[in-house]
């Protein structure tokens, strides 16, 4: 199998790797058997909820894992296909150790890959996922741990769609007075969206809603460039709003009764000022790559921002642990606690159509009264064998330079006219400069310097 060269397929937040190269089913089975063994050795339970994206693939995969599972003594429920906000919901509900879903998120349709949950919808920690890919390169010892005839995991079938749909029904009021554009972009949010938008009375007008396994009509990473449809859709349409699901359903896209595109920042700004004129006061975990206007707007509000490392497993994570009363991501990852940890990004256009039935005003002047801070990021190719050494010397070289700087998560400077973030990439051989100033004049002055000595850092150590 060459385990060494796939080693890479095993990342911080999840597993991911191209069809038929990477990840293969005799792979696939050993993950599987792994799981087992990880889940033995640090007691976390012996139940699996199993469930997959609309990719073309993920239910082979799927199928490979469980028969690992099996082999380890796991006993499984598996969903079939589903959204991961419904097979998180799921896995919760049931009161299953662990859920594992079979998906490659945004990537196009030639990957595919796994996400691990905790029961309660916390995102495995890295050390695990690591630790997964070291025991599928020990064969010997997965052998060895094989369940005897007699303790082999059993596997089961369920669908708790209907309890999903229902859940929504109790914690949200029909919204009859609201219009939404909803697009799906053919992955695995068309399976159960349409139904819940229906049920709470949602006008929608659904686009892609039909599964589509090659991501033929809208790739399902959602852009400005992939989502221009939507945007003149809901600019034309007399709507609310539009929104749009990456492929497996853990962000979504909101767009203004304008056409335009929110940032994430945006979104969860208009969702934390309504949250915290019913609450009075709360903490909002932002990640270390989210605008200061975060800060700027909702600390004067009564929140307490609390700034957390780049990834999805990090929000769910400090989501538990600092109670907080919504987690925000750059990259459009959301959790909102009161209702559940995973990030079902489902809950992000229900929030803003309960925000916008009880307003009178339009979306678009809400997003109007959020400054938007000027933000660039520039990528530097960087082989994945030296990025963390440069990123060591840049850290470094920064503490030496400039007062303010943090190193969790990336290298943050805080300056007085903004901030500069530089950090490895988790999934591309690539380092990563964000900058965002409050001036736009201040861009260049503050992202050169940063970018030579990047530039410098990584010539020394190719």
């Amino acid at each position: 199998m060459g385990n060494m060269m796939k080693s890479h397929i095993f990342r911080a937040y999840d597993i991911r790797g191209l069809l038929g190269e990477e990840l293969t089913p005799e792979v696939m089975l050993k993950i599987g058997r792994s799981l087992a063994a990880l889940m033995d050795d640090e007691g976390l339970g012996n139940t699996v909820l199993l469930s997959y994206d609309v990719r073309g693939s993920s239910q082979l995969l799927s199928n490979a894992l469980l028969a690992g599972l099996l082999a380890g003594g796991v006993d499984v429920t598996c969903t079939g296909r589903s959204s991961i906000g419904l097979a998180a919901f799921s896995g919760l509900m049931l009161k299953r150790d662990v859920m594992a879903y079979i998906t490659a998120s945004h990537l196009p349709p030639e990957w595919n890959g796994i996400k691990f949950y905790s029961g309660k919808g916390v995102g495995f920690p890295a050390e695990y996922n690591m630790r997964i890919g070291e025991l599928v390169a020990d064969d010997a010892n997965l052998m060895k741990r094989s369940a005897t005839w007699d303790k082999v995991g059993v596997a089961d079938t369920i669908s708790m769609k209907e309890e999903y749909i229902r859940y929504f029904e109790s914690r949200f009021d029909t919204m009859e007075d609201v219009k939404a554009v909803v697009d799906c972009g053919g992955g695995s949010m068309s399976l159960i969206a349409p139904h819940v938008f229906a049920k709470l009375g949602i006008k929608t007008y659904s686009l892609f809603s039909n599964v589509d396994p090659t991501f033929s009509h809208r790739q399902s990473e959602p852009t400005e460039e992939s989502l221009k449809t939507l945007m003149s859709h809901t600019k034309n349409l007399d709507v609310d709003f539009g929104v749009a699901f990456d492929g497996d359903g853990d962000r979504g896209v909101i767009v203004d009764d304008r056409g335009r595109l929110l940032t994430p920042e945006q979104t969860g700004i208009i969702i934390a000022k309504d949250m915290l004129q019913q609450k009075g006061s709360g903490v909002v975990i932002a990640n270390v790559e989210c605008s200061r206007a975060i800060e700027d707007i909702l600390v004067p509000l009564g929140a307490k921002v609390s700034r957390i490392p780049v990834g999805h497993t990090y929000l769910t994570l400090e989501a538990e642990r600092q109670n907080a009363m919504l987690g925000i991501e750059s990259s459009g990852h959301m959790v909102m606690p009161e209702y559940f940890l995973f990030d079902d990004a489902i809950l992000i256009p229900f929030k803003i159509a309960e925000i916008l039935s009880r307003s009178e005003s339009k979306l678009s002047e809400m997003v109007d009264e959020i400054p938007v801070y000027p933000k660039e990021r520039i990528d530097f190719m960087c082989d994945d064998n030296v990025k963390f050494t440069v990123i060591d010397a840049l850290s470094e070289s920064f503490a030496a330079k400039y007062d303010d700087v943090s190193t969790f998560g990336g290298i943050r400077v805080d300056l007085e006219e903004g901030w500069v973030l530089v950090r490895a990439s988790n999934t591309s051989p690539m380092i990563r400069l964000t900058v965002e100033t409050r001036r736009k004049e201040d861009m260049r002055v503050i992202a050169e310097p940063f970018a030579n000595e990047i530039r410098e850092k990584i010539k020394e150590e190719v």
